[in-house]
């Protein structure tokens, strides 16, 4: 295991994401499943990671790929048995690897019983559950706001009582009223029962967007928003704390927080909220040494005021491959700006992928890892729309479809080992190059770049501190030491540059040309 500074485990500890749909079906469904999960854990062994965050695996509708959950105590049976997921957090706990389950608690599925009570009669008590609200207009026939859904579009739906419901995603998403106190039990219960289960961790979805201005005034800019970050927000994470705590084994709970002010960013982790979330100012940097620079920056000195990990994020299910996006001319990402169909160069988008690697598992913290990045995975921007899944797509003209495709395990030719069937989503033939198989063992590949770097991250003693420091070394060369012995040094230049001084070079993410490191390349060394 690959925890490096002796402390709680989700610190500093290597993080994978399953997207449990794309990762292996053992059923020949085409879809991937616990089940498949289960066959595949010497993969993860092998990795060397800490900890398993899996996607939602509970029964839904799919309207927003399990992210509509029906019911938080179960497992939808297109991915096995909850039986299954116990079988499965057993085993990952047999070979050293802790598990982190998904919860949703903005919205539910419109399937789920509690709405299915509330759209039965205005008269019942979970219709309080959620946000009914009258129209505007003479009869009611306008929506109650005007705001926009985190998806684009609209977010009022009426029903045929005239009423309308807030979803701030998709319809069959409604949201919760978190102002009622038998949705905050609720939740504290489904901690508990995966708790019980064995889980480590709880990653929490959307969870800056909980509470609602209840006078539901309209966005404007320079107002406080009506739906993002209300303060109410941290009296939920404090007992949900008190929860996780109530257990033994360092049990933890980290947020997906959408923050651009870090100080408010912060506060999600003070010591009596969250233990971690996540850093998507990270994620979403331009490969720019500067611009890089300041980023650690902020997201170091946000985390250190109030005592949190840093989290480093390079891709997740939401958004595109960084392989894909390093080899565009603008490597940022954004919802806003998407960038689908703009010209990729993969050869310099993996080469500087393999350079991100070095860079996210050597910073102070905790890294995660989305499946498919250790193998050099890029995004699929040739699915046909006709085949598009994500409701996204509809609503906002973007499909986050193309980082959700299946892995490819073995062989020459799709299905690569997935499945036995034609997978849910079509993978490029020239994935054929990508496969575990055909990567494991060649020194040169990204899977044994990943590998060896997680191996050096746990047994490499500058990285069993908290300690960081800038190195002057090129103004286009981002370079840093963990403790006296040990540095980070990556080529953001068009040109090889000189290395400092050291004693051996660790690991490199391309050759070296002697002591000059090319461009878009990075180097672990053990300082003189």
């Amino acid at each position: 295991m690959s925890t490096t500074d002796g402390g709680p485990w989700w610190k500093s500890a290597v993080i994978y994401q399953v997207y449990p749909r794309s990762f292996a079906d053992s059923d020949g469904d085409g879809i991937g499943d616990i089940d498949g999960i289960r066959s595949r854990l010497g993969h993860l062994r092998d990795l060397g990671i800490d900890a398993i965050w899996m996607s939602p695996w509970y029964p839904s509708p799919m309207a927003d790929a399990g992210y509509d959950v029906a019911d938080f105590r179960d497992i939808d049976p297109v991915f096995g048995t909850l039986a299954g997921a116990e079988a499965l957090i057993e085993e990952a706990h047999r070979v050293g690897i802790r598990m982190i389950v998904d919860i949703v608690p903005n919205h539910i599925s419109s399937e789920h019983p509690w709405f299915k009570a509330a759209l039965a009669s205005p008269a019942a008590k979970e219709r309080d559950y959620f946000w009914f609200r009258p129209g505007r207009g003479e009869n009611g026939d306008e929506m109650p706001t005007d705001w926009r859904g985190e998806f684009g579009g609209t977010t009022w739906t009426r029903t045929p009582d005239g009423m309308w419901y807030l979803h701030l995603f998709t319809p069959e998403q409604p949201d919760l009223n978190w102002d009622h106190p038998d949705v905050r039990a609720e939740f504290e219960s489904i901690l508990r029962f995966w708790f019980d289960r064995g889980v480590d961790g709880i990653r929490i979805d959307s969870a800056a967007l909980l509470f609602k201005d209840g006078d539901l005034p309209e966005v404007r800019e320079g107002e406080p928003h009506p739906f993002h970050d209300l303060d109410e927000v941290h009296d939920v994470y404090r007992a949900w704390r008190r929860v996780s705590d109530s257990y033994d084994g360092d049990r933890a709970l980290i947020g997906e927080v959408w923050m651009p002010e870090v100080e408010r960013f912060a506060k999600y982790l003070r010591p009596d909220e969250l233990h971690a979330a996540f850093n998507f100012d990270f994620l979403g940097c331009a490969w720019d040494p500067a611009l890089m620079r300041q980023c650690v920056d902020r997201t170091l000195d946000a985390h250190r005021a109030v005592g949190a990990p840093a989290t480093w994020v390079l891709s997740n299910h939401d958004v595109t491959r960084h392989v894909t996006r390093y080899g565009r001319e603008d490597t940022t990402f954004s919802f806003e700006n998407n960038l689908d169909g703009v010209p990729v160069d993969l050869e310099l988008g993996t080469r500087r992928a393999r350079a991100a690697a070095l860079l996210s598992l050597s910073l102070p913290g905790a890294t995660y890892i989305y499946q498919g990045e250790e193998l050099g995975l890029w995004e699929n921007e040739n699915i046909p729309p006709s085949s598009y899944q994500d409701p996204m797509w509809a609503r906002r003209g973007h499909s986050r479809d193309g980082c959700r495709v299946p892995l490819p395990w073995s062989g020459d030719e799709p299905p690569f080992g997935f499945s036995a069937a034609q997978p849910w989503l079509p993978q490029p033939a020239e994935w054929k190059d990508l496969t575990v198989q055909a990567q494991t063992g060649d020194p040169t590949s990204m899977l044994e770049l990943y590998r060896e770097a997680i191996r050096l991250r746990r047994d490499e003693p500058g990285l069993h501190r908290p300690s960081f420091g800038w190195l002057d070394v090129h103004p286009q060369v981002l370079a840093f030491c963990r403790g006296a012995h040990f540095a980070c040094v990556v080529n953001m230049s068009g040109a090889p540059i000189t290395l400092p001084d050291h004693e051996t070079s660790l690991l490199a993410s391309g050759p070296l040309d002697g002591d000059r490191l090319p461009p878009d390349t990075a180097v672990w060394l053990r300082l003189q």
